[in-house]
Protein backbone atom coordinates (compact mmCIF):
# COMPACT_ATOMS: atom_id res chain seq x y z
CA UNK A 1 0.00 0.00 0.00
CA UNK A 2 1.09 3.85 -0.01
CA UNK A 3 4.01 4.75 2.70
CA UNK A 4 5.65 7.29 3.17
CA UNK A 5 9.70 7.22 2.12
CA UNK A 6 11.97 9.29 3.33
CA UNK A 7 13.77 12.02 1.55
CA UNK A 8 16.78 11.23 -0.91
CA UNK A 9 20.90 11.86 -0.50
CA UNK A 10 21.49 15.75 -0.62
CA UNK A 11 17.54 16.11 -0.82
CA UNK A 12 18.42 20.21 0.62
CA UNK A 13 21.05 21.00 -1.88
CA UNK A 14 19.07 19.84 -4.79
CA UNK A 15 16.03 21.85 -3.38
CA UNK A 16 17.75 24.69 -3.18
CA UNK A 17 19.37 24.38 -7.08
CA UNK A 18 15.72 23.37 -8.05
CA UNK A 19 14.67 26.73 -6.08
CA UNK A 20 17.51 28.73 -7.60
CA UNK A 21 16.36 27.99 -11.30
CA UNK A 22 12.96 28.27 -10.90
CA UNK A 23 13.77 32.10 -9.45
CA UNK A 24 16.30 32.29 -12.50
CA UNK A 25 13.36 31.67 -14.62
CA UNK A 26 10.74 33.78 -13.40
CA UNK A 27 13.49 36.26 -13.43
CA UNK A 28 14.17 36.09 -16.76
CA UNK A 29 11.43 37.52 -18.42
CA UNK A 30 9.38 36.80 -21.77
CA UNK A 31 7.39 34.00 -22.20
CA UNK A 32 7.77 31.09 -19.36
CA UNK A 33 7.30 27.26 -19.68
CA UNK A 34 4.54 25.83 -17.35
CA UNK A 35 3.22 22.81 -16.84
CA UNK A 36 -0.32 22.00 -15.43
CA UNK A 37 -1.17 19.59 -12.54
CA UNK A 38 -4.80 18.49 -10.99
CA UNK A 39 -4.33 19.14 -6.95
CA UNK A 40 -7.03 18.61 -4.58
CA UNK A 41 -9.45 19.38 -7.28
CA UNK A 42 -7.89 22.77 -8.33
CA UNK A 43 -5.55 23.22 -11.22
CA UNK A 44 -2.09 24.23 -10.33
CA UNK A 45 0.31 25.74 -12.47
CA UNK A 46 4.07 24.95 -12.50
CA UNK A 47 7.42 26.30 -13.60
CA UNK A 48 9.67 23.95 -16.14
CA UNK A 49 13.16 24.17 -16.13
CA UNK A 50 15.92 22.09 -17.04
CA UNK A 51 17.42 19.42 -14.43
CA UNK A 52 20.38 16.95 -14.96
CA UNK A 53 19.30 13.65 -15.00
CA UNK A 54 22.07 12.58 -13.61
CA UNK A 55 20.56 13.91 -10.39
CA UNK A 56 17.17 12.78 -10.85
CA UNK A 57 15.72 10.04 -8.94
CA UNK A 58 13.15 7.58 -10.31
CA UNK A 59 9.97 7.49 -8.06
CA UNK A 60 9.22 3.91 -6.11
CA UNK A 61 6.42 4.60 -5.34
CA UNK A 62 5.07 5.26 -9.50
CA UNK A 63 2.01 3.05 -10.12
CA UNK A 64 3.40 2.18 -13.55
CA UNK A 65 5.52 -0.46 -12.24
CA UNK A 66 4.13 -1.13 -8.92
CA UNK A 67 3.08 -4.49 -9.97
CA UNK A 68 6.49 -5.50 -11.92
CA UNK A 69 8.55 -5.13 -8.52
CA UNK A 70 7.27 -7.88 -7.29
CA UNK A 71 9.44 -9.82 -10.46
CA UNK A 72 12.69 -10.10 -7.74
CA UNK A 73 11.79 -10.25 -4.29
CA UNK A 74 14.87 -9.80 -2.91
CA UNK A 75 15.37 -6.82 -5.19
CA UNK A 76 12.39 -5.48 -4.11
CA UNK A 77 12.81 -6.03 -0.94
CA UNK A 78 16.35 -4.09 -0.89
CA UNK A 79 14.03 -1.22 -2.76
CA UNK A 80 11.82 -1.70 -0.12
CA UNK A 81 14.56 -0.83 2.71
CA UNK A 82 16.47 1.86 1.04
CA UNK A 83 14.50 3.18 -2.02
CA UNK A 84 17.56 5.87 -3.11
CA UNK A 85 20.86 3.58 -3.40
CA UNK A 86 22.31 2.65 -6.96
CA UNK A 87 21.11 -0.90 -6.56
CA UNK A 88 17.20 0.28 -6.18
CA UNK A 89 17.78 2.63 -8.56
CA UNK A 90 18.92 0.37 -10.57
CA UNK A 91 16.29 -2.00 -10.02
CA UNK A 92 13.58 0.26 -11.02
CA UNK A 93 15.17 1.32 -14.21
CA UNK A 94 15.18 -2.47 -15.07
CA UNK A 95 11.70 -2.34 -14.97
CA UNK A 96 10.65 0.53 -16.62
CA UNK A 97 12.30 -0.42 -19.94
CA UNK A 98 11.20 -4.21 -18.92
CA UNK A 99 7.52 -5.78 -20.99
CA UNK A 100 4.83 -5.51 -18.01
CA UNK A 101 3.86 -9.01 -18.77
CA UNK A 102 7.34 -10.48 -18.21
CA UNK A 103 10.16 -8.62 -17.08
CA UNK A 104 12.87 -10.73 -18.46
CA UNK A 105 11.91 -9.51 -21.83
CA UNK A 106 12.30 -5.81 -22.81
CA UNK A 107 9.32 -3.89 -23.78
CA UNK A 108 8.81 -2.97 -27.20
CA UNK A 109 6.59 -0.02 -26.15
CA UNK A 110 9.66 1.62 -24.29
CA UNK A 111 11.73 1.14 -27.77
CA UNK A 112 9.69 2.98 -29.36
CA UNK A 113 9.27 6.10 -26.81
CA UNK A 114 13.11 5.96 -26.89
CA UNK A 115 13.03 6.55 -30.96
CA UNK A 116 10.58 9.06 -30.90
CA UNK A 117 13.25 10.77 -28.42
CA UNK A 118 15.81 10.31 -30.59
CA UNK A 119 13.75 11.83 -33.65
CA UNK A 120 12.06 14.47 -31.93
CA UNK A 121 13.31 15.02 -28.29
CA UNK A 122 11.38 15.43 -25.16
CA UNK A 123 8.06 17.52 -26.57
CA UNK A 124 6.31 17.44 -22.70
CA UNK A 125 7.59 18.24 -19.39
CA UNK A 126 8.07 15.25 -17.00
CA UNK A 127 7.30 16.63 -13.36
CA UNK A 128 9.91 16.62 -9.94
CA UNK A 129 9.67 17.13 -6.49
CA UNK A 130 11.92 19.88 -4.56
CA UNK A 131 13.96 16.60 -3.46
CA UNK A 132 14.49 15.24 -7.39
CA UNK A 133 12.17 12.45 -7.48
CA UNK A 134 10.43 12.25 -10.33
CA UNK A 135 6.53 12.23 -10.46
CA UNK A 136 5.80 12.02 -13.66
CA UNK A 137 8.57 11.11 -16.78
CA UNK A 138 9.87 8.31 -15.20
CA UNK A 139 10.07 6.19 -18.17
CA UNK A 140 11.07 8.88 -20.41
CA UNK A 141 13.88 9.65 -18.05
CA UNK A 142 15.10 5.88 -18.76
CA UNK A 143 15.28 6.18 -22.51
CA UNK A 144 16.59 9.75 -22.37
CA UNK A 145 19.68 8.19 -19.89
CA UNK A 146 19.95 5.31 -22.61
CA UNK A 147 20.40 8.05 -25.52
CA UNK A 148 22.93 9.64 -23.42
CA UNK A 149 21.11 13.00 -22.72
CA UNK A 150 22.48 15.05 -19.81
CA UNK A 151 18.98 17.13 -18.72
CA UNK A 152 15.38 16.68 -19.04
CA UNK A 153 12.80 19.30 -18.70
CA UNK A 154 10.77 19.08 -15.99
CA UNK A 155 7.70 21.07 -13.87
CA UNK A 156 8.47 21.62 -10.71
CA UNK A 157 6.25 20.49 -7.67
CA UNK A 158 5.38 22.69 -4.83
CA UNK A 159 7.26 22.00 -1.40
CA UNK A 160 4.47 21.13 0.47
CA UNK A 161 3.74 18.09 -1.57
CA UNK A 162 3.55 14.87 0.79
CA UNK A 163 3.52 11.35 -0.85
CA UNK A 164 -0.08 11.29 -1.11
CA UNK A 165 0.03 14.39 -3.05
CA UNK A 166 2.60 13.10 -5.31
CA UNK A 167 0.78 9.87 -5.57
CA UNK A 168 -2.88 11.30 -6.72
CA UNK A 169 -0.90 13.61 -9.16
CA UNK A 170 0.58 11.06 -10.56
CA UNK A 171 -2.79 9.05 -10.92
CA UNK A 172 -4.73 12.59 -12.20
CA UNK A 173 -2.01 12.91 -15.44
CA UNK A 174 -2.23 8.90 -16.50
CA UNK A 175 -6.24 9.64 -16.22
CA UNK A 176 -6.10 11.94 -18.84
CA UNK A 177 -7.51 11.73 -21.98
CA UNK A 178 -4.22 11.75 -24.00
CA UNK A 179 -1.49 9.61 -25.84
CA UNK A 180 0.17 8.88 -22.39
CA UNK A 181 1.07 5.36 -22.47
CA UNK A 182 -1.50 2.91 -20.17
CA UNK A 183 -1.13 1.30 -16.92
CA UNK A 184 -0.70 -2.41 -16.88
CA UNK A 185 -3.58 -3.87 -15.59
CA UNK A 186 -2.80 -5.07 -12.47
CA UNK A 187 -1.02 -2.33 -11.68
CA UNK A 188 -4.66 -0.34 -12.80
CA UNK A 189 -6.17 -2.13 -10.12
CA UNK A 190 -3.13 -1.66 -7.47
CA UNK A 191 -4.58 2.07 -7.81
CA UNK A 192 -7.74 1.72 -7.48
CA UNK A 193 -7.12 -0.32 -4.05
CA UNK A 194 -4.72 2.53 -2.90
CA UNK A 195 -8.17 5.01 -4.21
CA UNK A 196 -10.35 2.82 -1.54
CA UNK A 197 -7.89 2.63 1.22
CA UNK A 198 -7.77 6.60 1.29
CA UNK A 199 -11.62 6.41 1.82
CA UNK A 200 -12.60 7.29 -1.52
CA UNK A 201 -16.14 6.19 -2.61
CA UNK A 202 -16.48 3.45 -5.29
CA UNK A 203 -18.92 6.21 -7.07
CA UNK A 204 -15.67 8.55 -7.03
CA UNK A 205 -12.87 5.84 -8.08
CA UNK A 206 -15.09 4.70 -10.99
CA UNK A 207 -15.49 8.57 -11.92
CA UNK A 208 -11.78 8.82 -12.48
CA UNK A 209 -10.89 6.10 -13.97
CA UNK A 210 -14.12 6.22 -16.43
CA UNK A 211 -15.95 3.22 -15.95
CA UNK A 212 -18.88 1.95 -14.36
CA UNK A 213 -19.31 1.15 -10.50
CA UNK A 214 -20.13 -2.29 -11.18
CA UNK A 215 -16.75 -2.83 -13.38
CA UNK A 216 -14.82 -1.43 -10.21
CA UNK A 217 -16.14 -3.94 -8.10
CA UNK A 218 -15.24 -6.33 -10.48
CA UNK A 219 -11.91 -5.34 -10.85
CA UNK A 220 -11.58 -5.36 -6.73
CA UNK A 221 -12.70 -8.63 -6.62
CA UNK A 222 -10.50 -9.25 -9.38
CA UNK A 223 -7.61 -8.09 -7.34
CA UNK A 224 -8.84 -9.74 -4.22
CA UNK A 225 -8.78 -13.07 -5.41
CA UNK A 226 -5.41 -12.60 -6.95
CA UNK A 227 -3.68 -11.65 -2.91
CA UNK A 228 -5.61 -14.22 -1.86
CA UNK A 229 -4.03 -17.04 -4.46
CA UNK A 230 -0.14 -15.38 -3.50
CA UNK A 231 -0.79 -16.36 -0.22
CA UNK A 232 -1.87 -19.71 -0.62
CA UNK A 233 1.03 -20.26 -2.77
CA UNK A 234 3.43 -19.64 -0.12
CA UNK A 235 3.94 -23.00 1.04
CA UNK A 236 5.56 -23.01 4.66
CA UNK A 237 6.24 -19.46 4.83
CA UNK A 238 8.51 -19.75 1.27
CA UNK A 239 8.24 -17.73 -1.89
CA UNK A 240 4.57 -17.65 -3.74
CA UNK A 241 3.52 -16.67 -6.44
CA UNK A 242 3.84 -12.89 -7.66
CA UNK A 243 1.27 -9.97 -9.16
CA UNK A 244 3.26 -9.70 -12.30
CA UNK A 245 2.23 -13.40 -12.62
CA UNK A 246 -1.29 -12.86 -13.78
CA UNK A 247 -0.49 -9.76 -16.04
CA UNK A 248 -2.20 -10.82 -19.20
CA UNK A 249 -5.29 -12.57 -17.75
CA UNK A 250 -7.11 -9.30 -17.30
CA UNK A 251 -9.96 -11.04 -19.87
CA UNK A 252 -10.04 -14.62 -18.39
CA UNK A 253 -10.02 -13.19 -14.74
CA UNK A 254 -13.49 -10.78 -16.14
CA UNK A 255 -15.24 -13.53 -17.50
CA UNK A 256 -14.27 -15.96 -14.35
CA UNK A 257 -15.82 -13.26 -11.74
CA UNK A 258 -18.95 -12.77 -14.20
CA UNK A 259 -19.39 -16.59 -14.19
CA UNK A 260 -19.08 -16.55 -10.59
CA UNK A 261 -21.68 -13.90 -9.30
CA UNK A 262 -24.00 -15.56 -11.45
CA UNK A 263 -23.63 -19.16 -10.13
CA UNK A 264 -23.02 -17.93 -6.19
CA UNK A 265 -26.23 -17.01 -5.66
CA UNK A 266 -27.90 -20.33 -7.21
CA UNK A 267 -25.08 -22.85 -6.07
CA UNK A 268 -22.74 -21.52 -3.96
CA UNK A 269 -20.49 -24.83 -3.71
CA UNK A 270 -20.56 -25.00 -7.72
CA UNK A 271 -19.32 -21.59 -7.48
CA UNK A 272 -16.68 -22.30 -5.62
CA UNK A 273 -15.69 -25.24 -7.08
CA UNK A 274 -15.69 -23.80 -11.41
CA UNK A 275 -13.76 -20.64 -9.75
CA UNK A 276 -10.66 -22.90 -8.47
CA UNK A 277 -10.59 -24.85 -11.95
CA UNK A 278 -10.80 -21.73 -14.09
CA UNK A 279 -8.17 -19.96 -11.88
CA UNK A 280 -5.88 -23.19 -12.34
CA UNK A 281 -7.00 -23.24 -16.18
CA UNK A 282 -5.71 -19.87 -15.84
CA UNK A 283 -2.13 -20.41 -13.91
CA UNK A 284 -1.40 -22.99 -16.59
CA UNK A 285 -1.70 -20.70 -19.13
CA UNK A 286 -4.46 -21.89 -21.25
CA UNK A 287 -6.79 -19.67 -23.86
CA UNK A 288 -9.56 -18.07 -23.39
CA UNK A 289 -11.33 -20.06 -25.42
CA UNK A 290 -10.36 -23.17 -23.53
CA UNK A 291 -10.90 -21.90 -19.99
CA UNK A 292 -14.80 -21.15 -21.46
CA UNK A 293 -15.11 -24.80 -21.63
CA UNK A 294 -14.85 -25.34 -17.78
CA UNK A 295 -18.76 -24.59 -16.80
CA UNK A 296 -21.62 -25.62 -15.47
CA UNK A 297 -21.89 -28.14 -18.61
CA UNK A 298 -17.95 -29.89 -17.50
CA UNK A 299 -19.10 -30.26 -13.52
CA UNK A 300 -22.13 -32.13 -15.25
CA UNK A 301 -20.23 -34.39 -17.48
CA UNK A 302 -18.27 -35.38 -14.43
CA UNK A 303 -15.36 -33.69 -16.18
CA UNK A 304 -13.62 -32.46 -12.60
CA UNK A 305 -13.20 -35.89 -11.78
CA UNK A 306 -10.55 -36.25 -14.36
CA UNK A 307 -8.63 -33.65 -12.75
CA UNK A 308 -8.75 -33.98 -8.96
CA UNK A 309 -9.21 -38.05 -9.13
CA UNK A 310 -6.38 -40.11 -7.02
CA UNK A 311 -5.42 -36.48 -4.99
CA UNK A 312 -5.21 -36.10 -1.84
CA UNK A 313 -8.57 -35.87 0.01
CA UNK A 314 -8.21 -34.19 3.52
CA UNK A 315 -10.63 -35.09 5.71
CA UNK A 316 -13.38 -32.03 5.97
CA UNK A 317 -14.88 -30.50 9.44
CA UNK A 318 -18.61 -30.56 8.99
CA UNK A 319 -18.46 -27.48 10.59
CA UNK A 320 -16.44 -24.29 11.00
CA UNK A 321 -16.53 -22.46 14.40
CA UNK A 322 -16.26 -18.40 13.93
CA UNK A 323 -13.86 -17.09 17.05
CA UNK A 324 -15.00 -15.03 19.30
CA UNK A 325 -19.05 -15.36 18.49
CA UNK A 326 -19.37 -18.94 19.79
CA UNK A 327 -20.84 -19.63 16.62
CA UNK A 328 -20.54 -22.74 13.54
CA UNK A 329 -21.22 -22.64 10.08
CA UNK A 330 -21.19 -25.61 7.62
CA UNK A 331 -18.12 -26.46 6.43
CA UNK A 332 -17.23 -26.35 2.28
CA UNK A 333 -18.60 -29.13 0.72
CA UNK A 334 -15.69 -31.97 -0.13
CA UNK A 335 -16.16 -31.41 -3.62
CA UNK A 336 -15.17 -27.61 -3.06
CA UNK A 337 -12.38 -28.58 -0.86
CA UNK A 338 -10.50 -31.22 -3.35
CA UNK A 339 -10.61 -28.70 -6.22
CA UNK A 340 -9.24 -25.69 -3.43
CA UNK A 341 -6.45 -28.78 -2.74
CA UNK A 342 -5.59 -29.79 -6.21
CA UNK A 343 -5.71 -25.94 -6.86
CA UNK A 344 -3.06 -24.93 -3.74
CA UNK A 345 -0.84 -28.39 -4.99
CA UNK A 346 -0.44 -25.90 -8.82
CA UNK A 347 -0.06 -22.50 -7.02
CA UNK A 348 3.04 -23.80 -4.80
CA UNK A 349 4.60 -25.77 -7.95
CA UNK A 350 3.62 -22.84 -10.01
CA UNK A 351 5.76 -20.15 -7.00
CA UNK A 352 8.16 -22.67 -6.79
CA UNK A 353 9.27 -22.91 -10.44
CA UNK A 354 8.99 -18.82 -11.10
CA UNK A 355 11.53 -18.49 -8.19
CA UNK A 356 14.52 -17.29 -8.40
CA UNK A 357 15.81 -18.31 -5.20
CA UNK A 358 19.06 -20.71 -4.84
CA UNK A 359 18.16 -22.76 -2.36
CA UNK A 360 15.50 -24.43 -4.10
CA UNK A 361 17.76 -26.07 -6.81
CA UNK A 362 17.02 -27.35 -10.02
CA UNK A 363 15.91 -30.68 -8.50
CA UNK A 364 13.37 -28.97 -6.57
CA UNK A 365 12.11 -27.25 -9.57
CA UNK A 366 12.33 -30.26 -12.10
CA UNK A 367 9.63 -32.03 -9.17
CA UNK A 368 7.69 -28.65 -9.45
CA UNK A 369 7.82 -28.82 -13.05
CA UNK A 370 6.15 -31.99 -13.04
CA UNK A 371 3.66 -31.35 -11.19
CA UNK A 372 2.50 -28.57 -13.98
CA UNK A 373 3.18 -30.82 -16.41
CA UNK A 374 0.91 -33.84 -15.01
CA UNK A 375 -1.59 -30.99 -14.44
CA UNK A 376 -1.41 -29.49 -17.64
CA UNK A 377 -2.04 -33.03 -19.40
CA UNK A 378 -5.13 -33.44 -17.34
CA UNK A 379 -6.99 -30.32 -18.18
CA UNK A 380 -6.30 -30.78 -21.78
CA UNK A 381 -7.68 -34.21 -21.77
CA UNK A 382 -10.67 -32.63 -19.84
CA UNK A 383 -11.28 -29.69 -21.88
CA UNK A 384 -10.92 -31.29 -24.96
CA UNK A 385 -13.34 -33.46 -23.87
CA UNK A 386 -15.74 -30.45 -22.97
CA UNK A 387 -15.54 -29.17 -26.34
CA UNK A 388 -16.85 -32.70 -28.21
CA UNK A 389 -19.24 -32.54 -25.64
CA UNK A 390 -20.06 -29.14 -26.66
CA UNK A 391 -19.91 -29.80 -29.90
CA UNK A 392 -22.57 -32.68 -30.00
CA UNK A 393 -24.99 -30.30 -27.44
CA UNK A 394 -24.80 -28.08 -30.42
CA UNK A 395 -25.57 -30.45 -32.99
CA UNK A 396 -28.40 -31.72 -30.90
CA UNK A 397 -29.45 -28.55 -30.33
CA UNK A 398 -29.26 -27.01 -33.98
CA UNK A 399 -32.46 -28.50 -35.33
CA UNK A 400 -35.31 -27.19 -32.98
CA UNK A 401 -33.04 -23.99 -32.74
CA UNK A 402 -33.70 -23.53 -36.87
CA UNK A 403 -37.21 -24.21 -35.89
CA UNK A 404 -37.81 -22.01 -33.50
CA UNK A 405 -36.55 -18.69 -35.56
CA UNK A 406 -38.65 -20.26 -38.38
CA UNK A 407 -41.63 -20.13 -36.12
CA UNK A 408 -40.72 -16.81 -34.95
CA UNK A 409 -40.44 -15.44 -38.78
CA UNK A 410 -43.84 -16.92 -39.42
CA UNK A 411 -45.54 -15.03 -36.87
CA UNK A 412 -43.46 -11.88 -37.56
CA UNK A 413 -44.74 -12.97 -41.37
CA UNK A 414 -48.60 -12.63 -40.03
CA UNK A 415 -48.29 -9.15 -38.12
CA UNK A 416 -46.64 -8.41 -41.92
CA UNK A 417 -49.66 -9.79 -43.34
CA UNK A 418 -52.13 -8.40 -41.59
CA UNK A 419 -50.27 -4.62 -42.41
CA UNK A 420 -50.26 -4.96 -45.63
CA UNK A 421 -53.75 -6.08 -46.24
CA UNK A 422 -55.13 -2.93 -44.21
CA UNK A 423 -52.79 -0.86 -46.79
CA UNK A 424 -54.18 -2.93 -49.57
CA UNK A 425 -50.41 -3.49 -50.52
CA UNK A 426 -49.83 -7.24 -50.72
CA UNK A 427 -48.60 -8.87 -53.49
CA UNK A 428 -50.96 -12.06 -53.80
CA UNK A 429 -49.09 -14.27 -56.50
CA UNK A 430 -45.26 -13.46 -54.68
CA UNK A 431 -47.24 -14.49 -51.06
CA UNK A 432 -49.26 -17.54 -52.79
CA UNK A 433 -45.45 -18.75 -54.55
CA UNK A 434 -43.76 -18.50 -50.44
CA UNK A 435 -46.51 -20.54 -49.16
CA UNK A 436 -45.99 -23.36 -51.61
CA UNK A 437 -42.41 -22.97 -50.84
CA UNK A 438 -43.35 -23.58 -46.86
CA UNK A 439 -45.77 -26.84 -47.50
CA UNK A 440 -42.52 -27.95 -49.99
CA UNK A 441 -39.70 -27.68 -46.65
CA UNK A 442 -42.77 -28.79 -44.42
CA UNK A 443 -43.12 -32.32 -46.33
CA UNK A 444 -39.33 -32.45 -46.10
CA UNK A 445 -39.24 -31.63 -42.98
CA UNK A 446 -42.23 -34.26 -42.08
CA UNK A 447 -40.41 -36.73 -44.04
CA UNK A 448 -37.18 -36.57 -41.89
CA UNK A 449 -38.57 -36.30 -38.98
CA UNK A 450 -41.12 -39.64 -38.67
CA UNK A 451 -37.68 -41.80 -39.17
CA UNK A 452 -37.12 -43.76 -36.27
CA UNK A 453 -39.42 -42.42 -33.56
CA UNK A 454 -41.92 -45.58 -33.02
CA UNK A 455 -43.74 -43.00 -30.78
CA UNK A 456 -43.48 -39.44 -31.54
CA UNK A 457 -44.71 -36.44 -29.62
CA UNK A 458 -47.48 -34.13 -30.14
CA UNK A 459 -45.58 -32.16 -32.17
CA UNK A 460 -44.27 -34.46 -34.76
CA UNK A 461 -47.45 -36.36 -34.57
CA UNK A 462 -49.67 -33.11 -35.79
CA UNK A 463 -46.72 -32.75 -38.71
CA UNK A 464 -47.12 -36.94 -40.07
CA UNK A 465 -50.91 -36.24 -40.06
CA UNK A 466 -51.21 -32.79 -41.47
CA UNK A 467 -48.89 -34.25 -44.27
CA UNK A 468 -51.02 -37.17 -44.84
CA UNK A 469 -53.78 -35.43 -44.71
CA UNK A 470 -51.97 -33.46 -47.71
CA UNK A 471 -50.90 -36.59 -49.53
CA UNK A 472 -54.24 -38.06 -49.29
CA UNK A 473 -55.89 -34.90 -51.47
Amino acid sequence: MMREFPAPPRAAEFGDLISKKVEEVKASGGTRETVTVDWNGQQAHVEVIDLPLSSLFYNPSTHRIRAQRSHDSERDAALEKDPWSVESQDYLQFLLKASPADPNLRDKEFDTLKESLDQFGQNDPGLVTRHGVLVNGNTRAAALRELGAQSMRVGVLPASFTWADINAVELSLQLRKDHRRDYSYINRLIAMEEQAALGRTPEQIAKDFRIQVRTYHQERWILSTIRELIERSRAGGGNGLRLVDWEGAQERLKELQRLYVKLETVDRDQAEVLKELRLAAILLNFSKTDVRHINEDFLKDGLEQRLIAGGASPAQPQSVSIPGLGLEVPAASSAVAEARAMNDEILRAAAVVSSETPAIGDQGKAAAQDVLDSAKAAFDGAIEAAGRNTRLRKRKQLAPARLAEACASIDQCVNDLVQARTSRSLDEEAFDDAVVKLRDSLLKLAKQAGRGLPQPGDGVSWLLEAVSAEGSQ
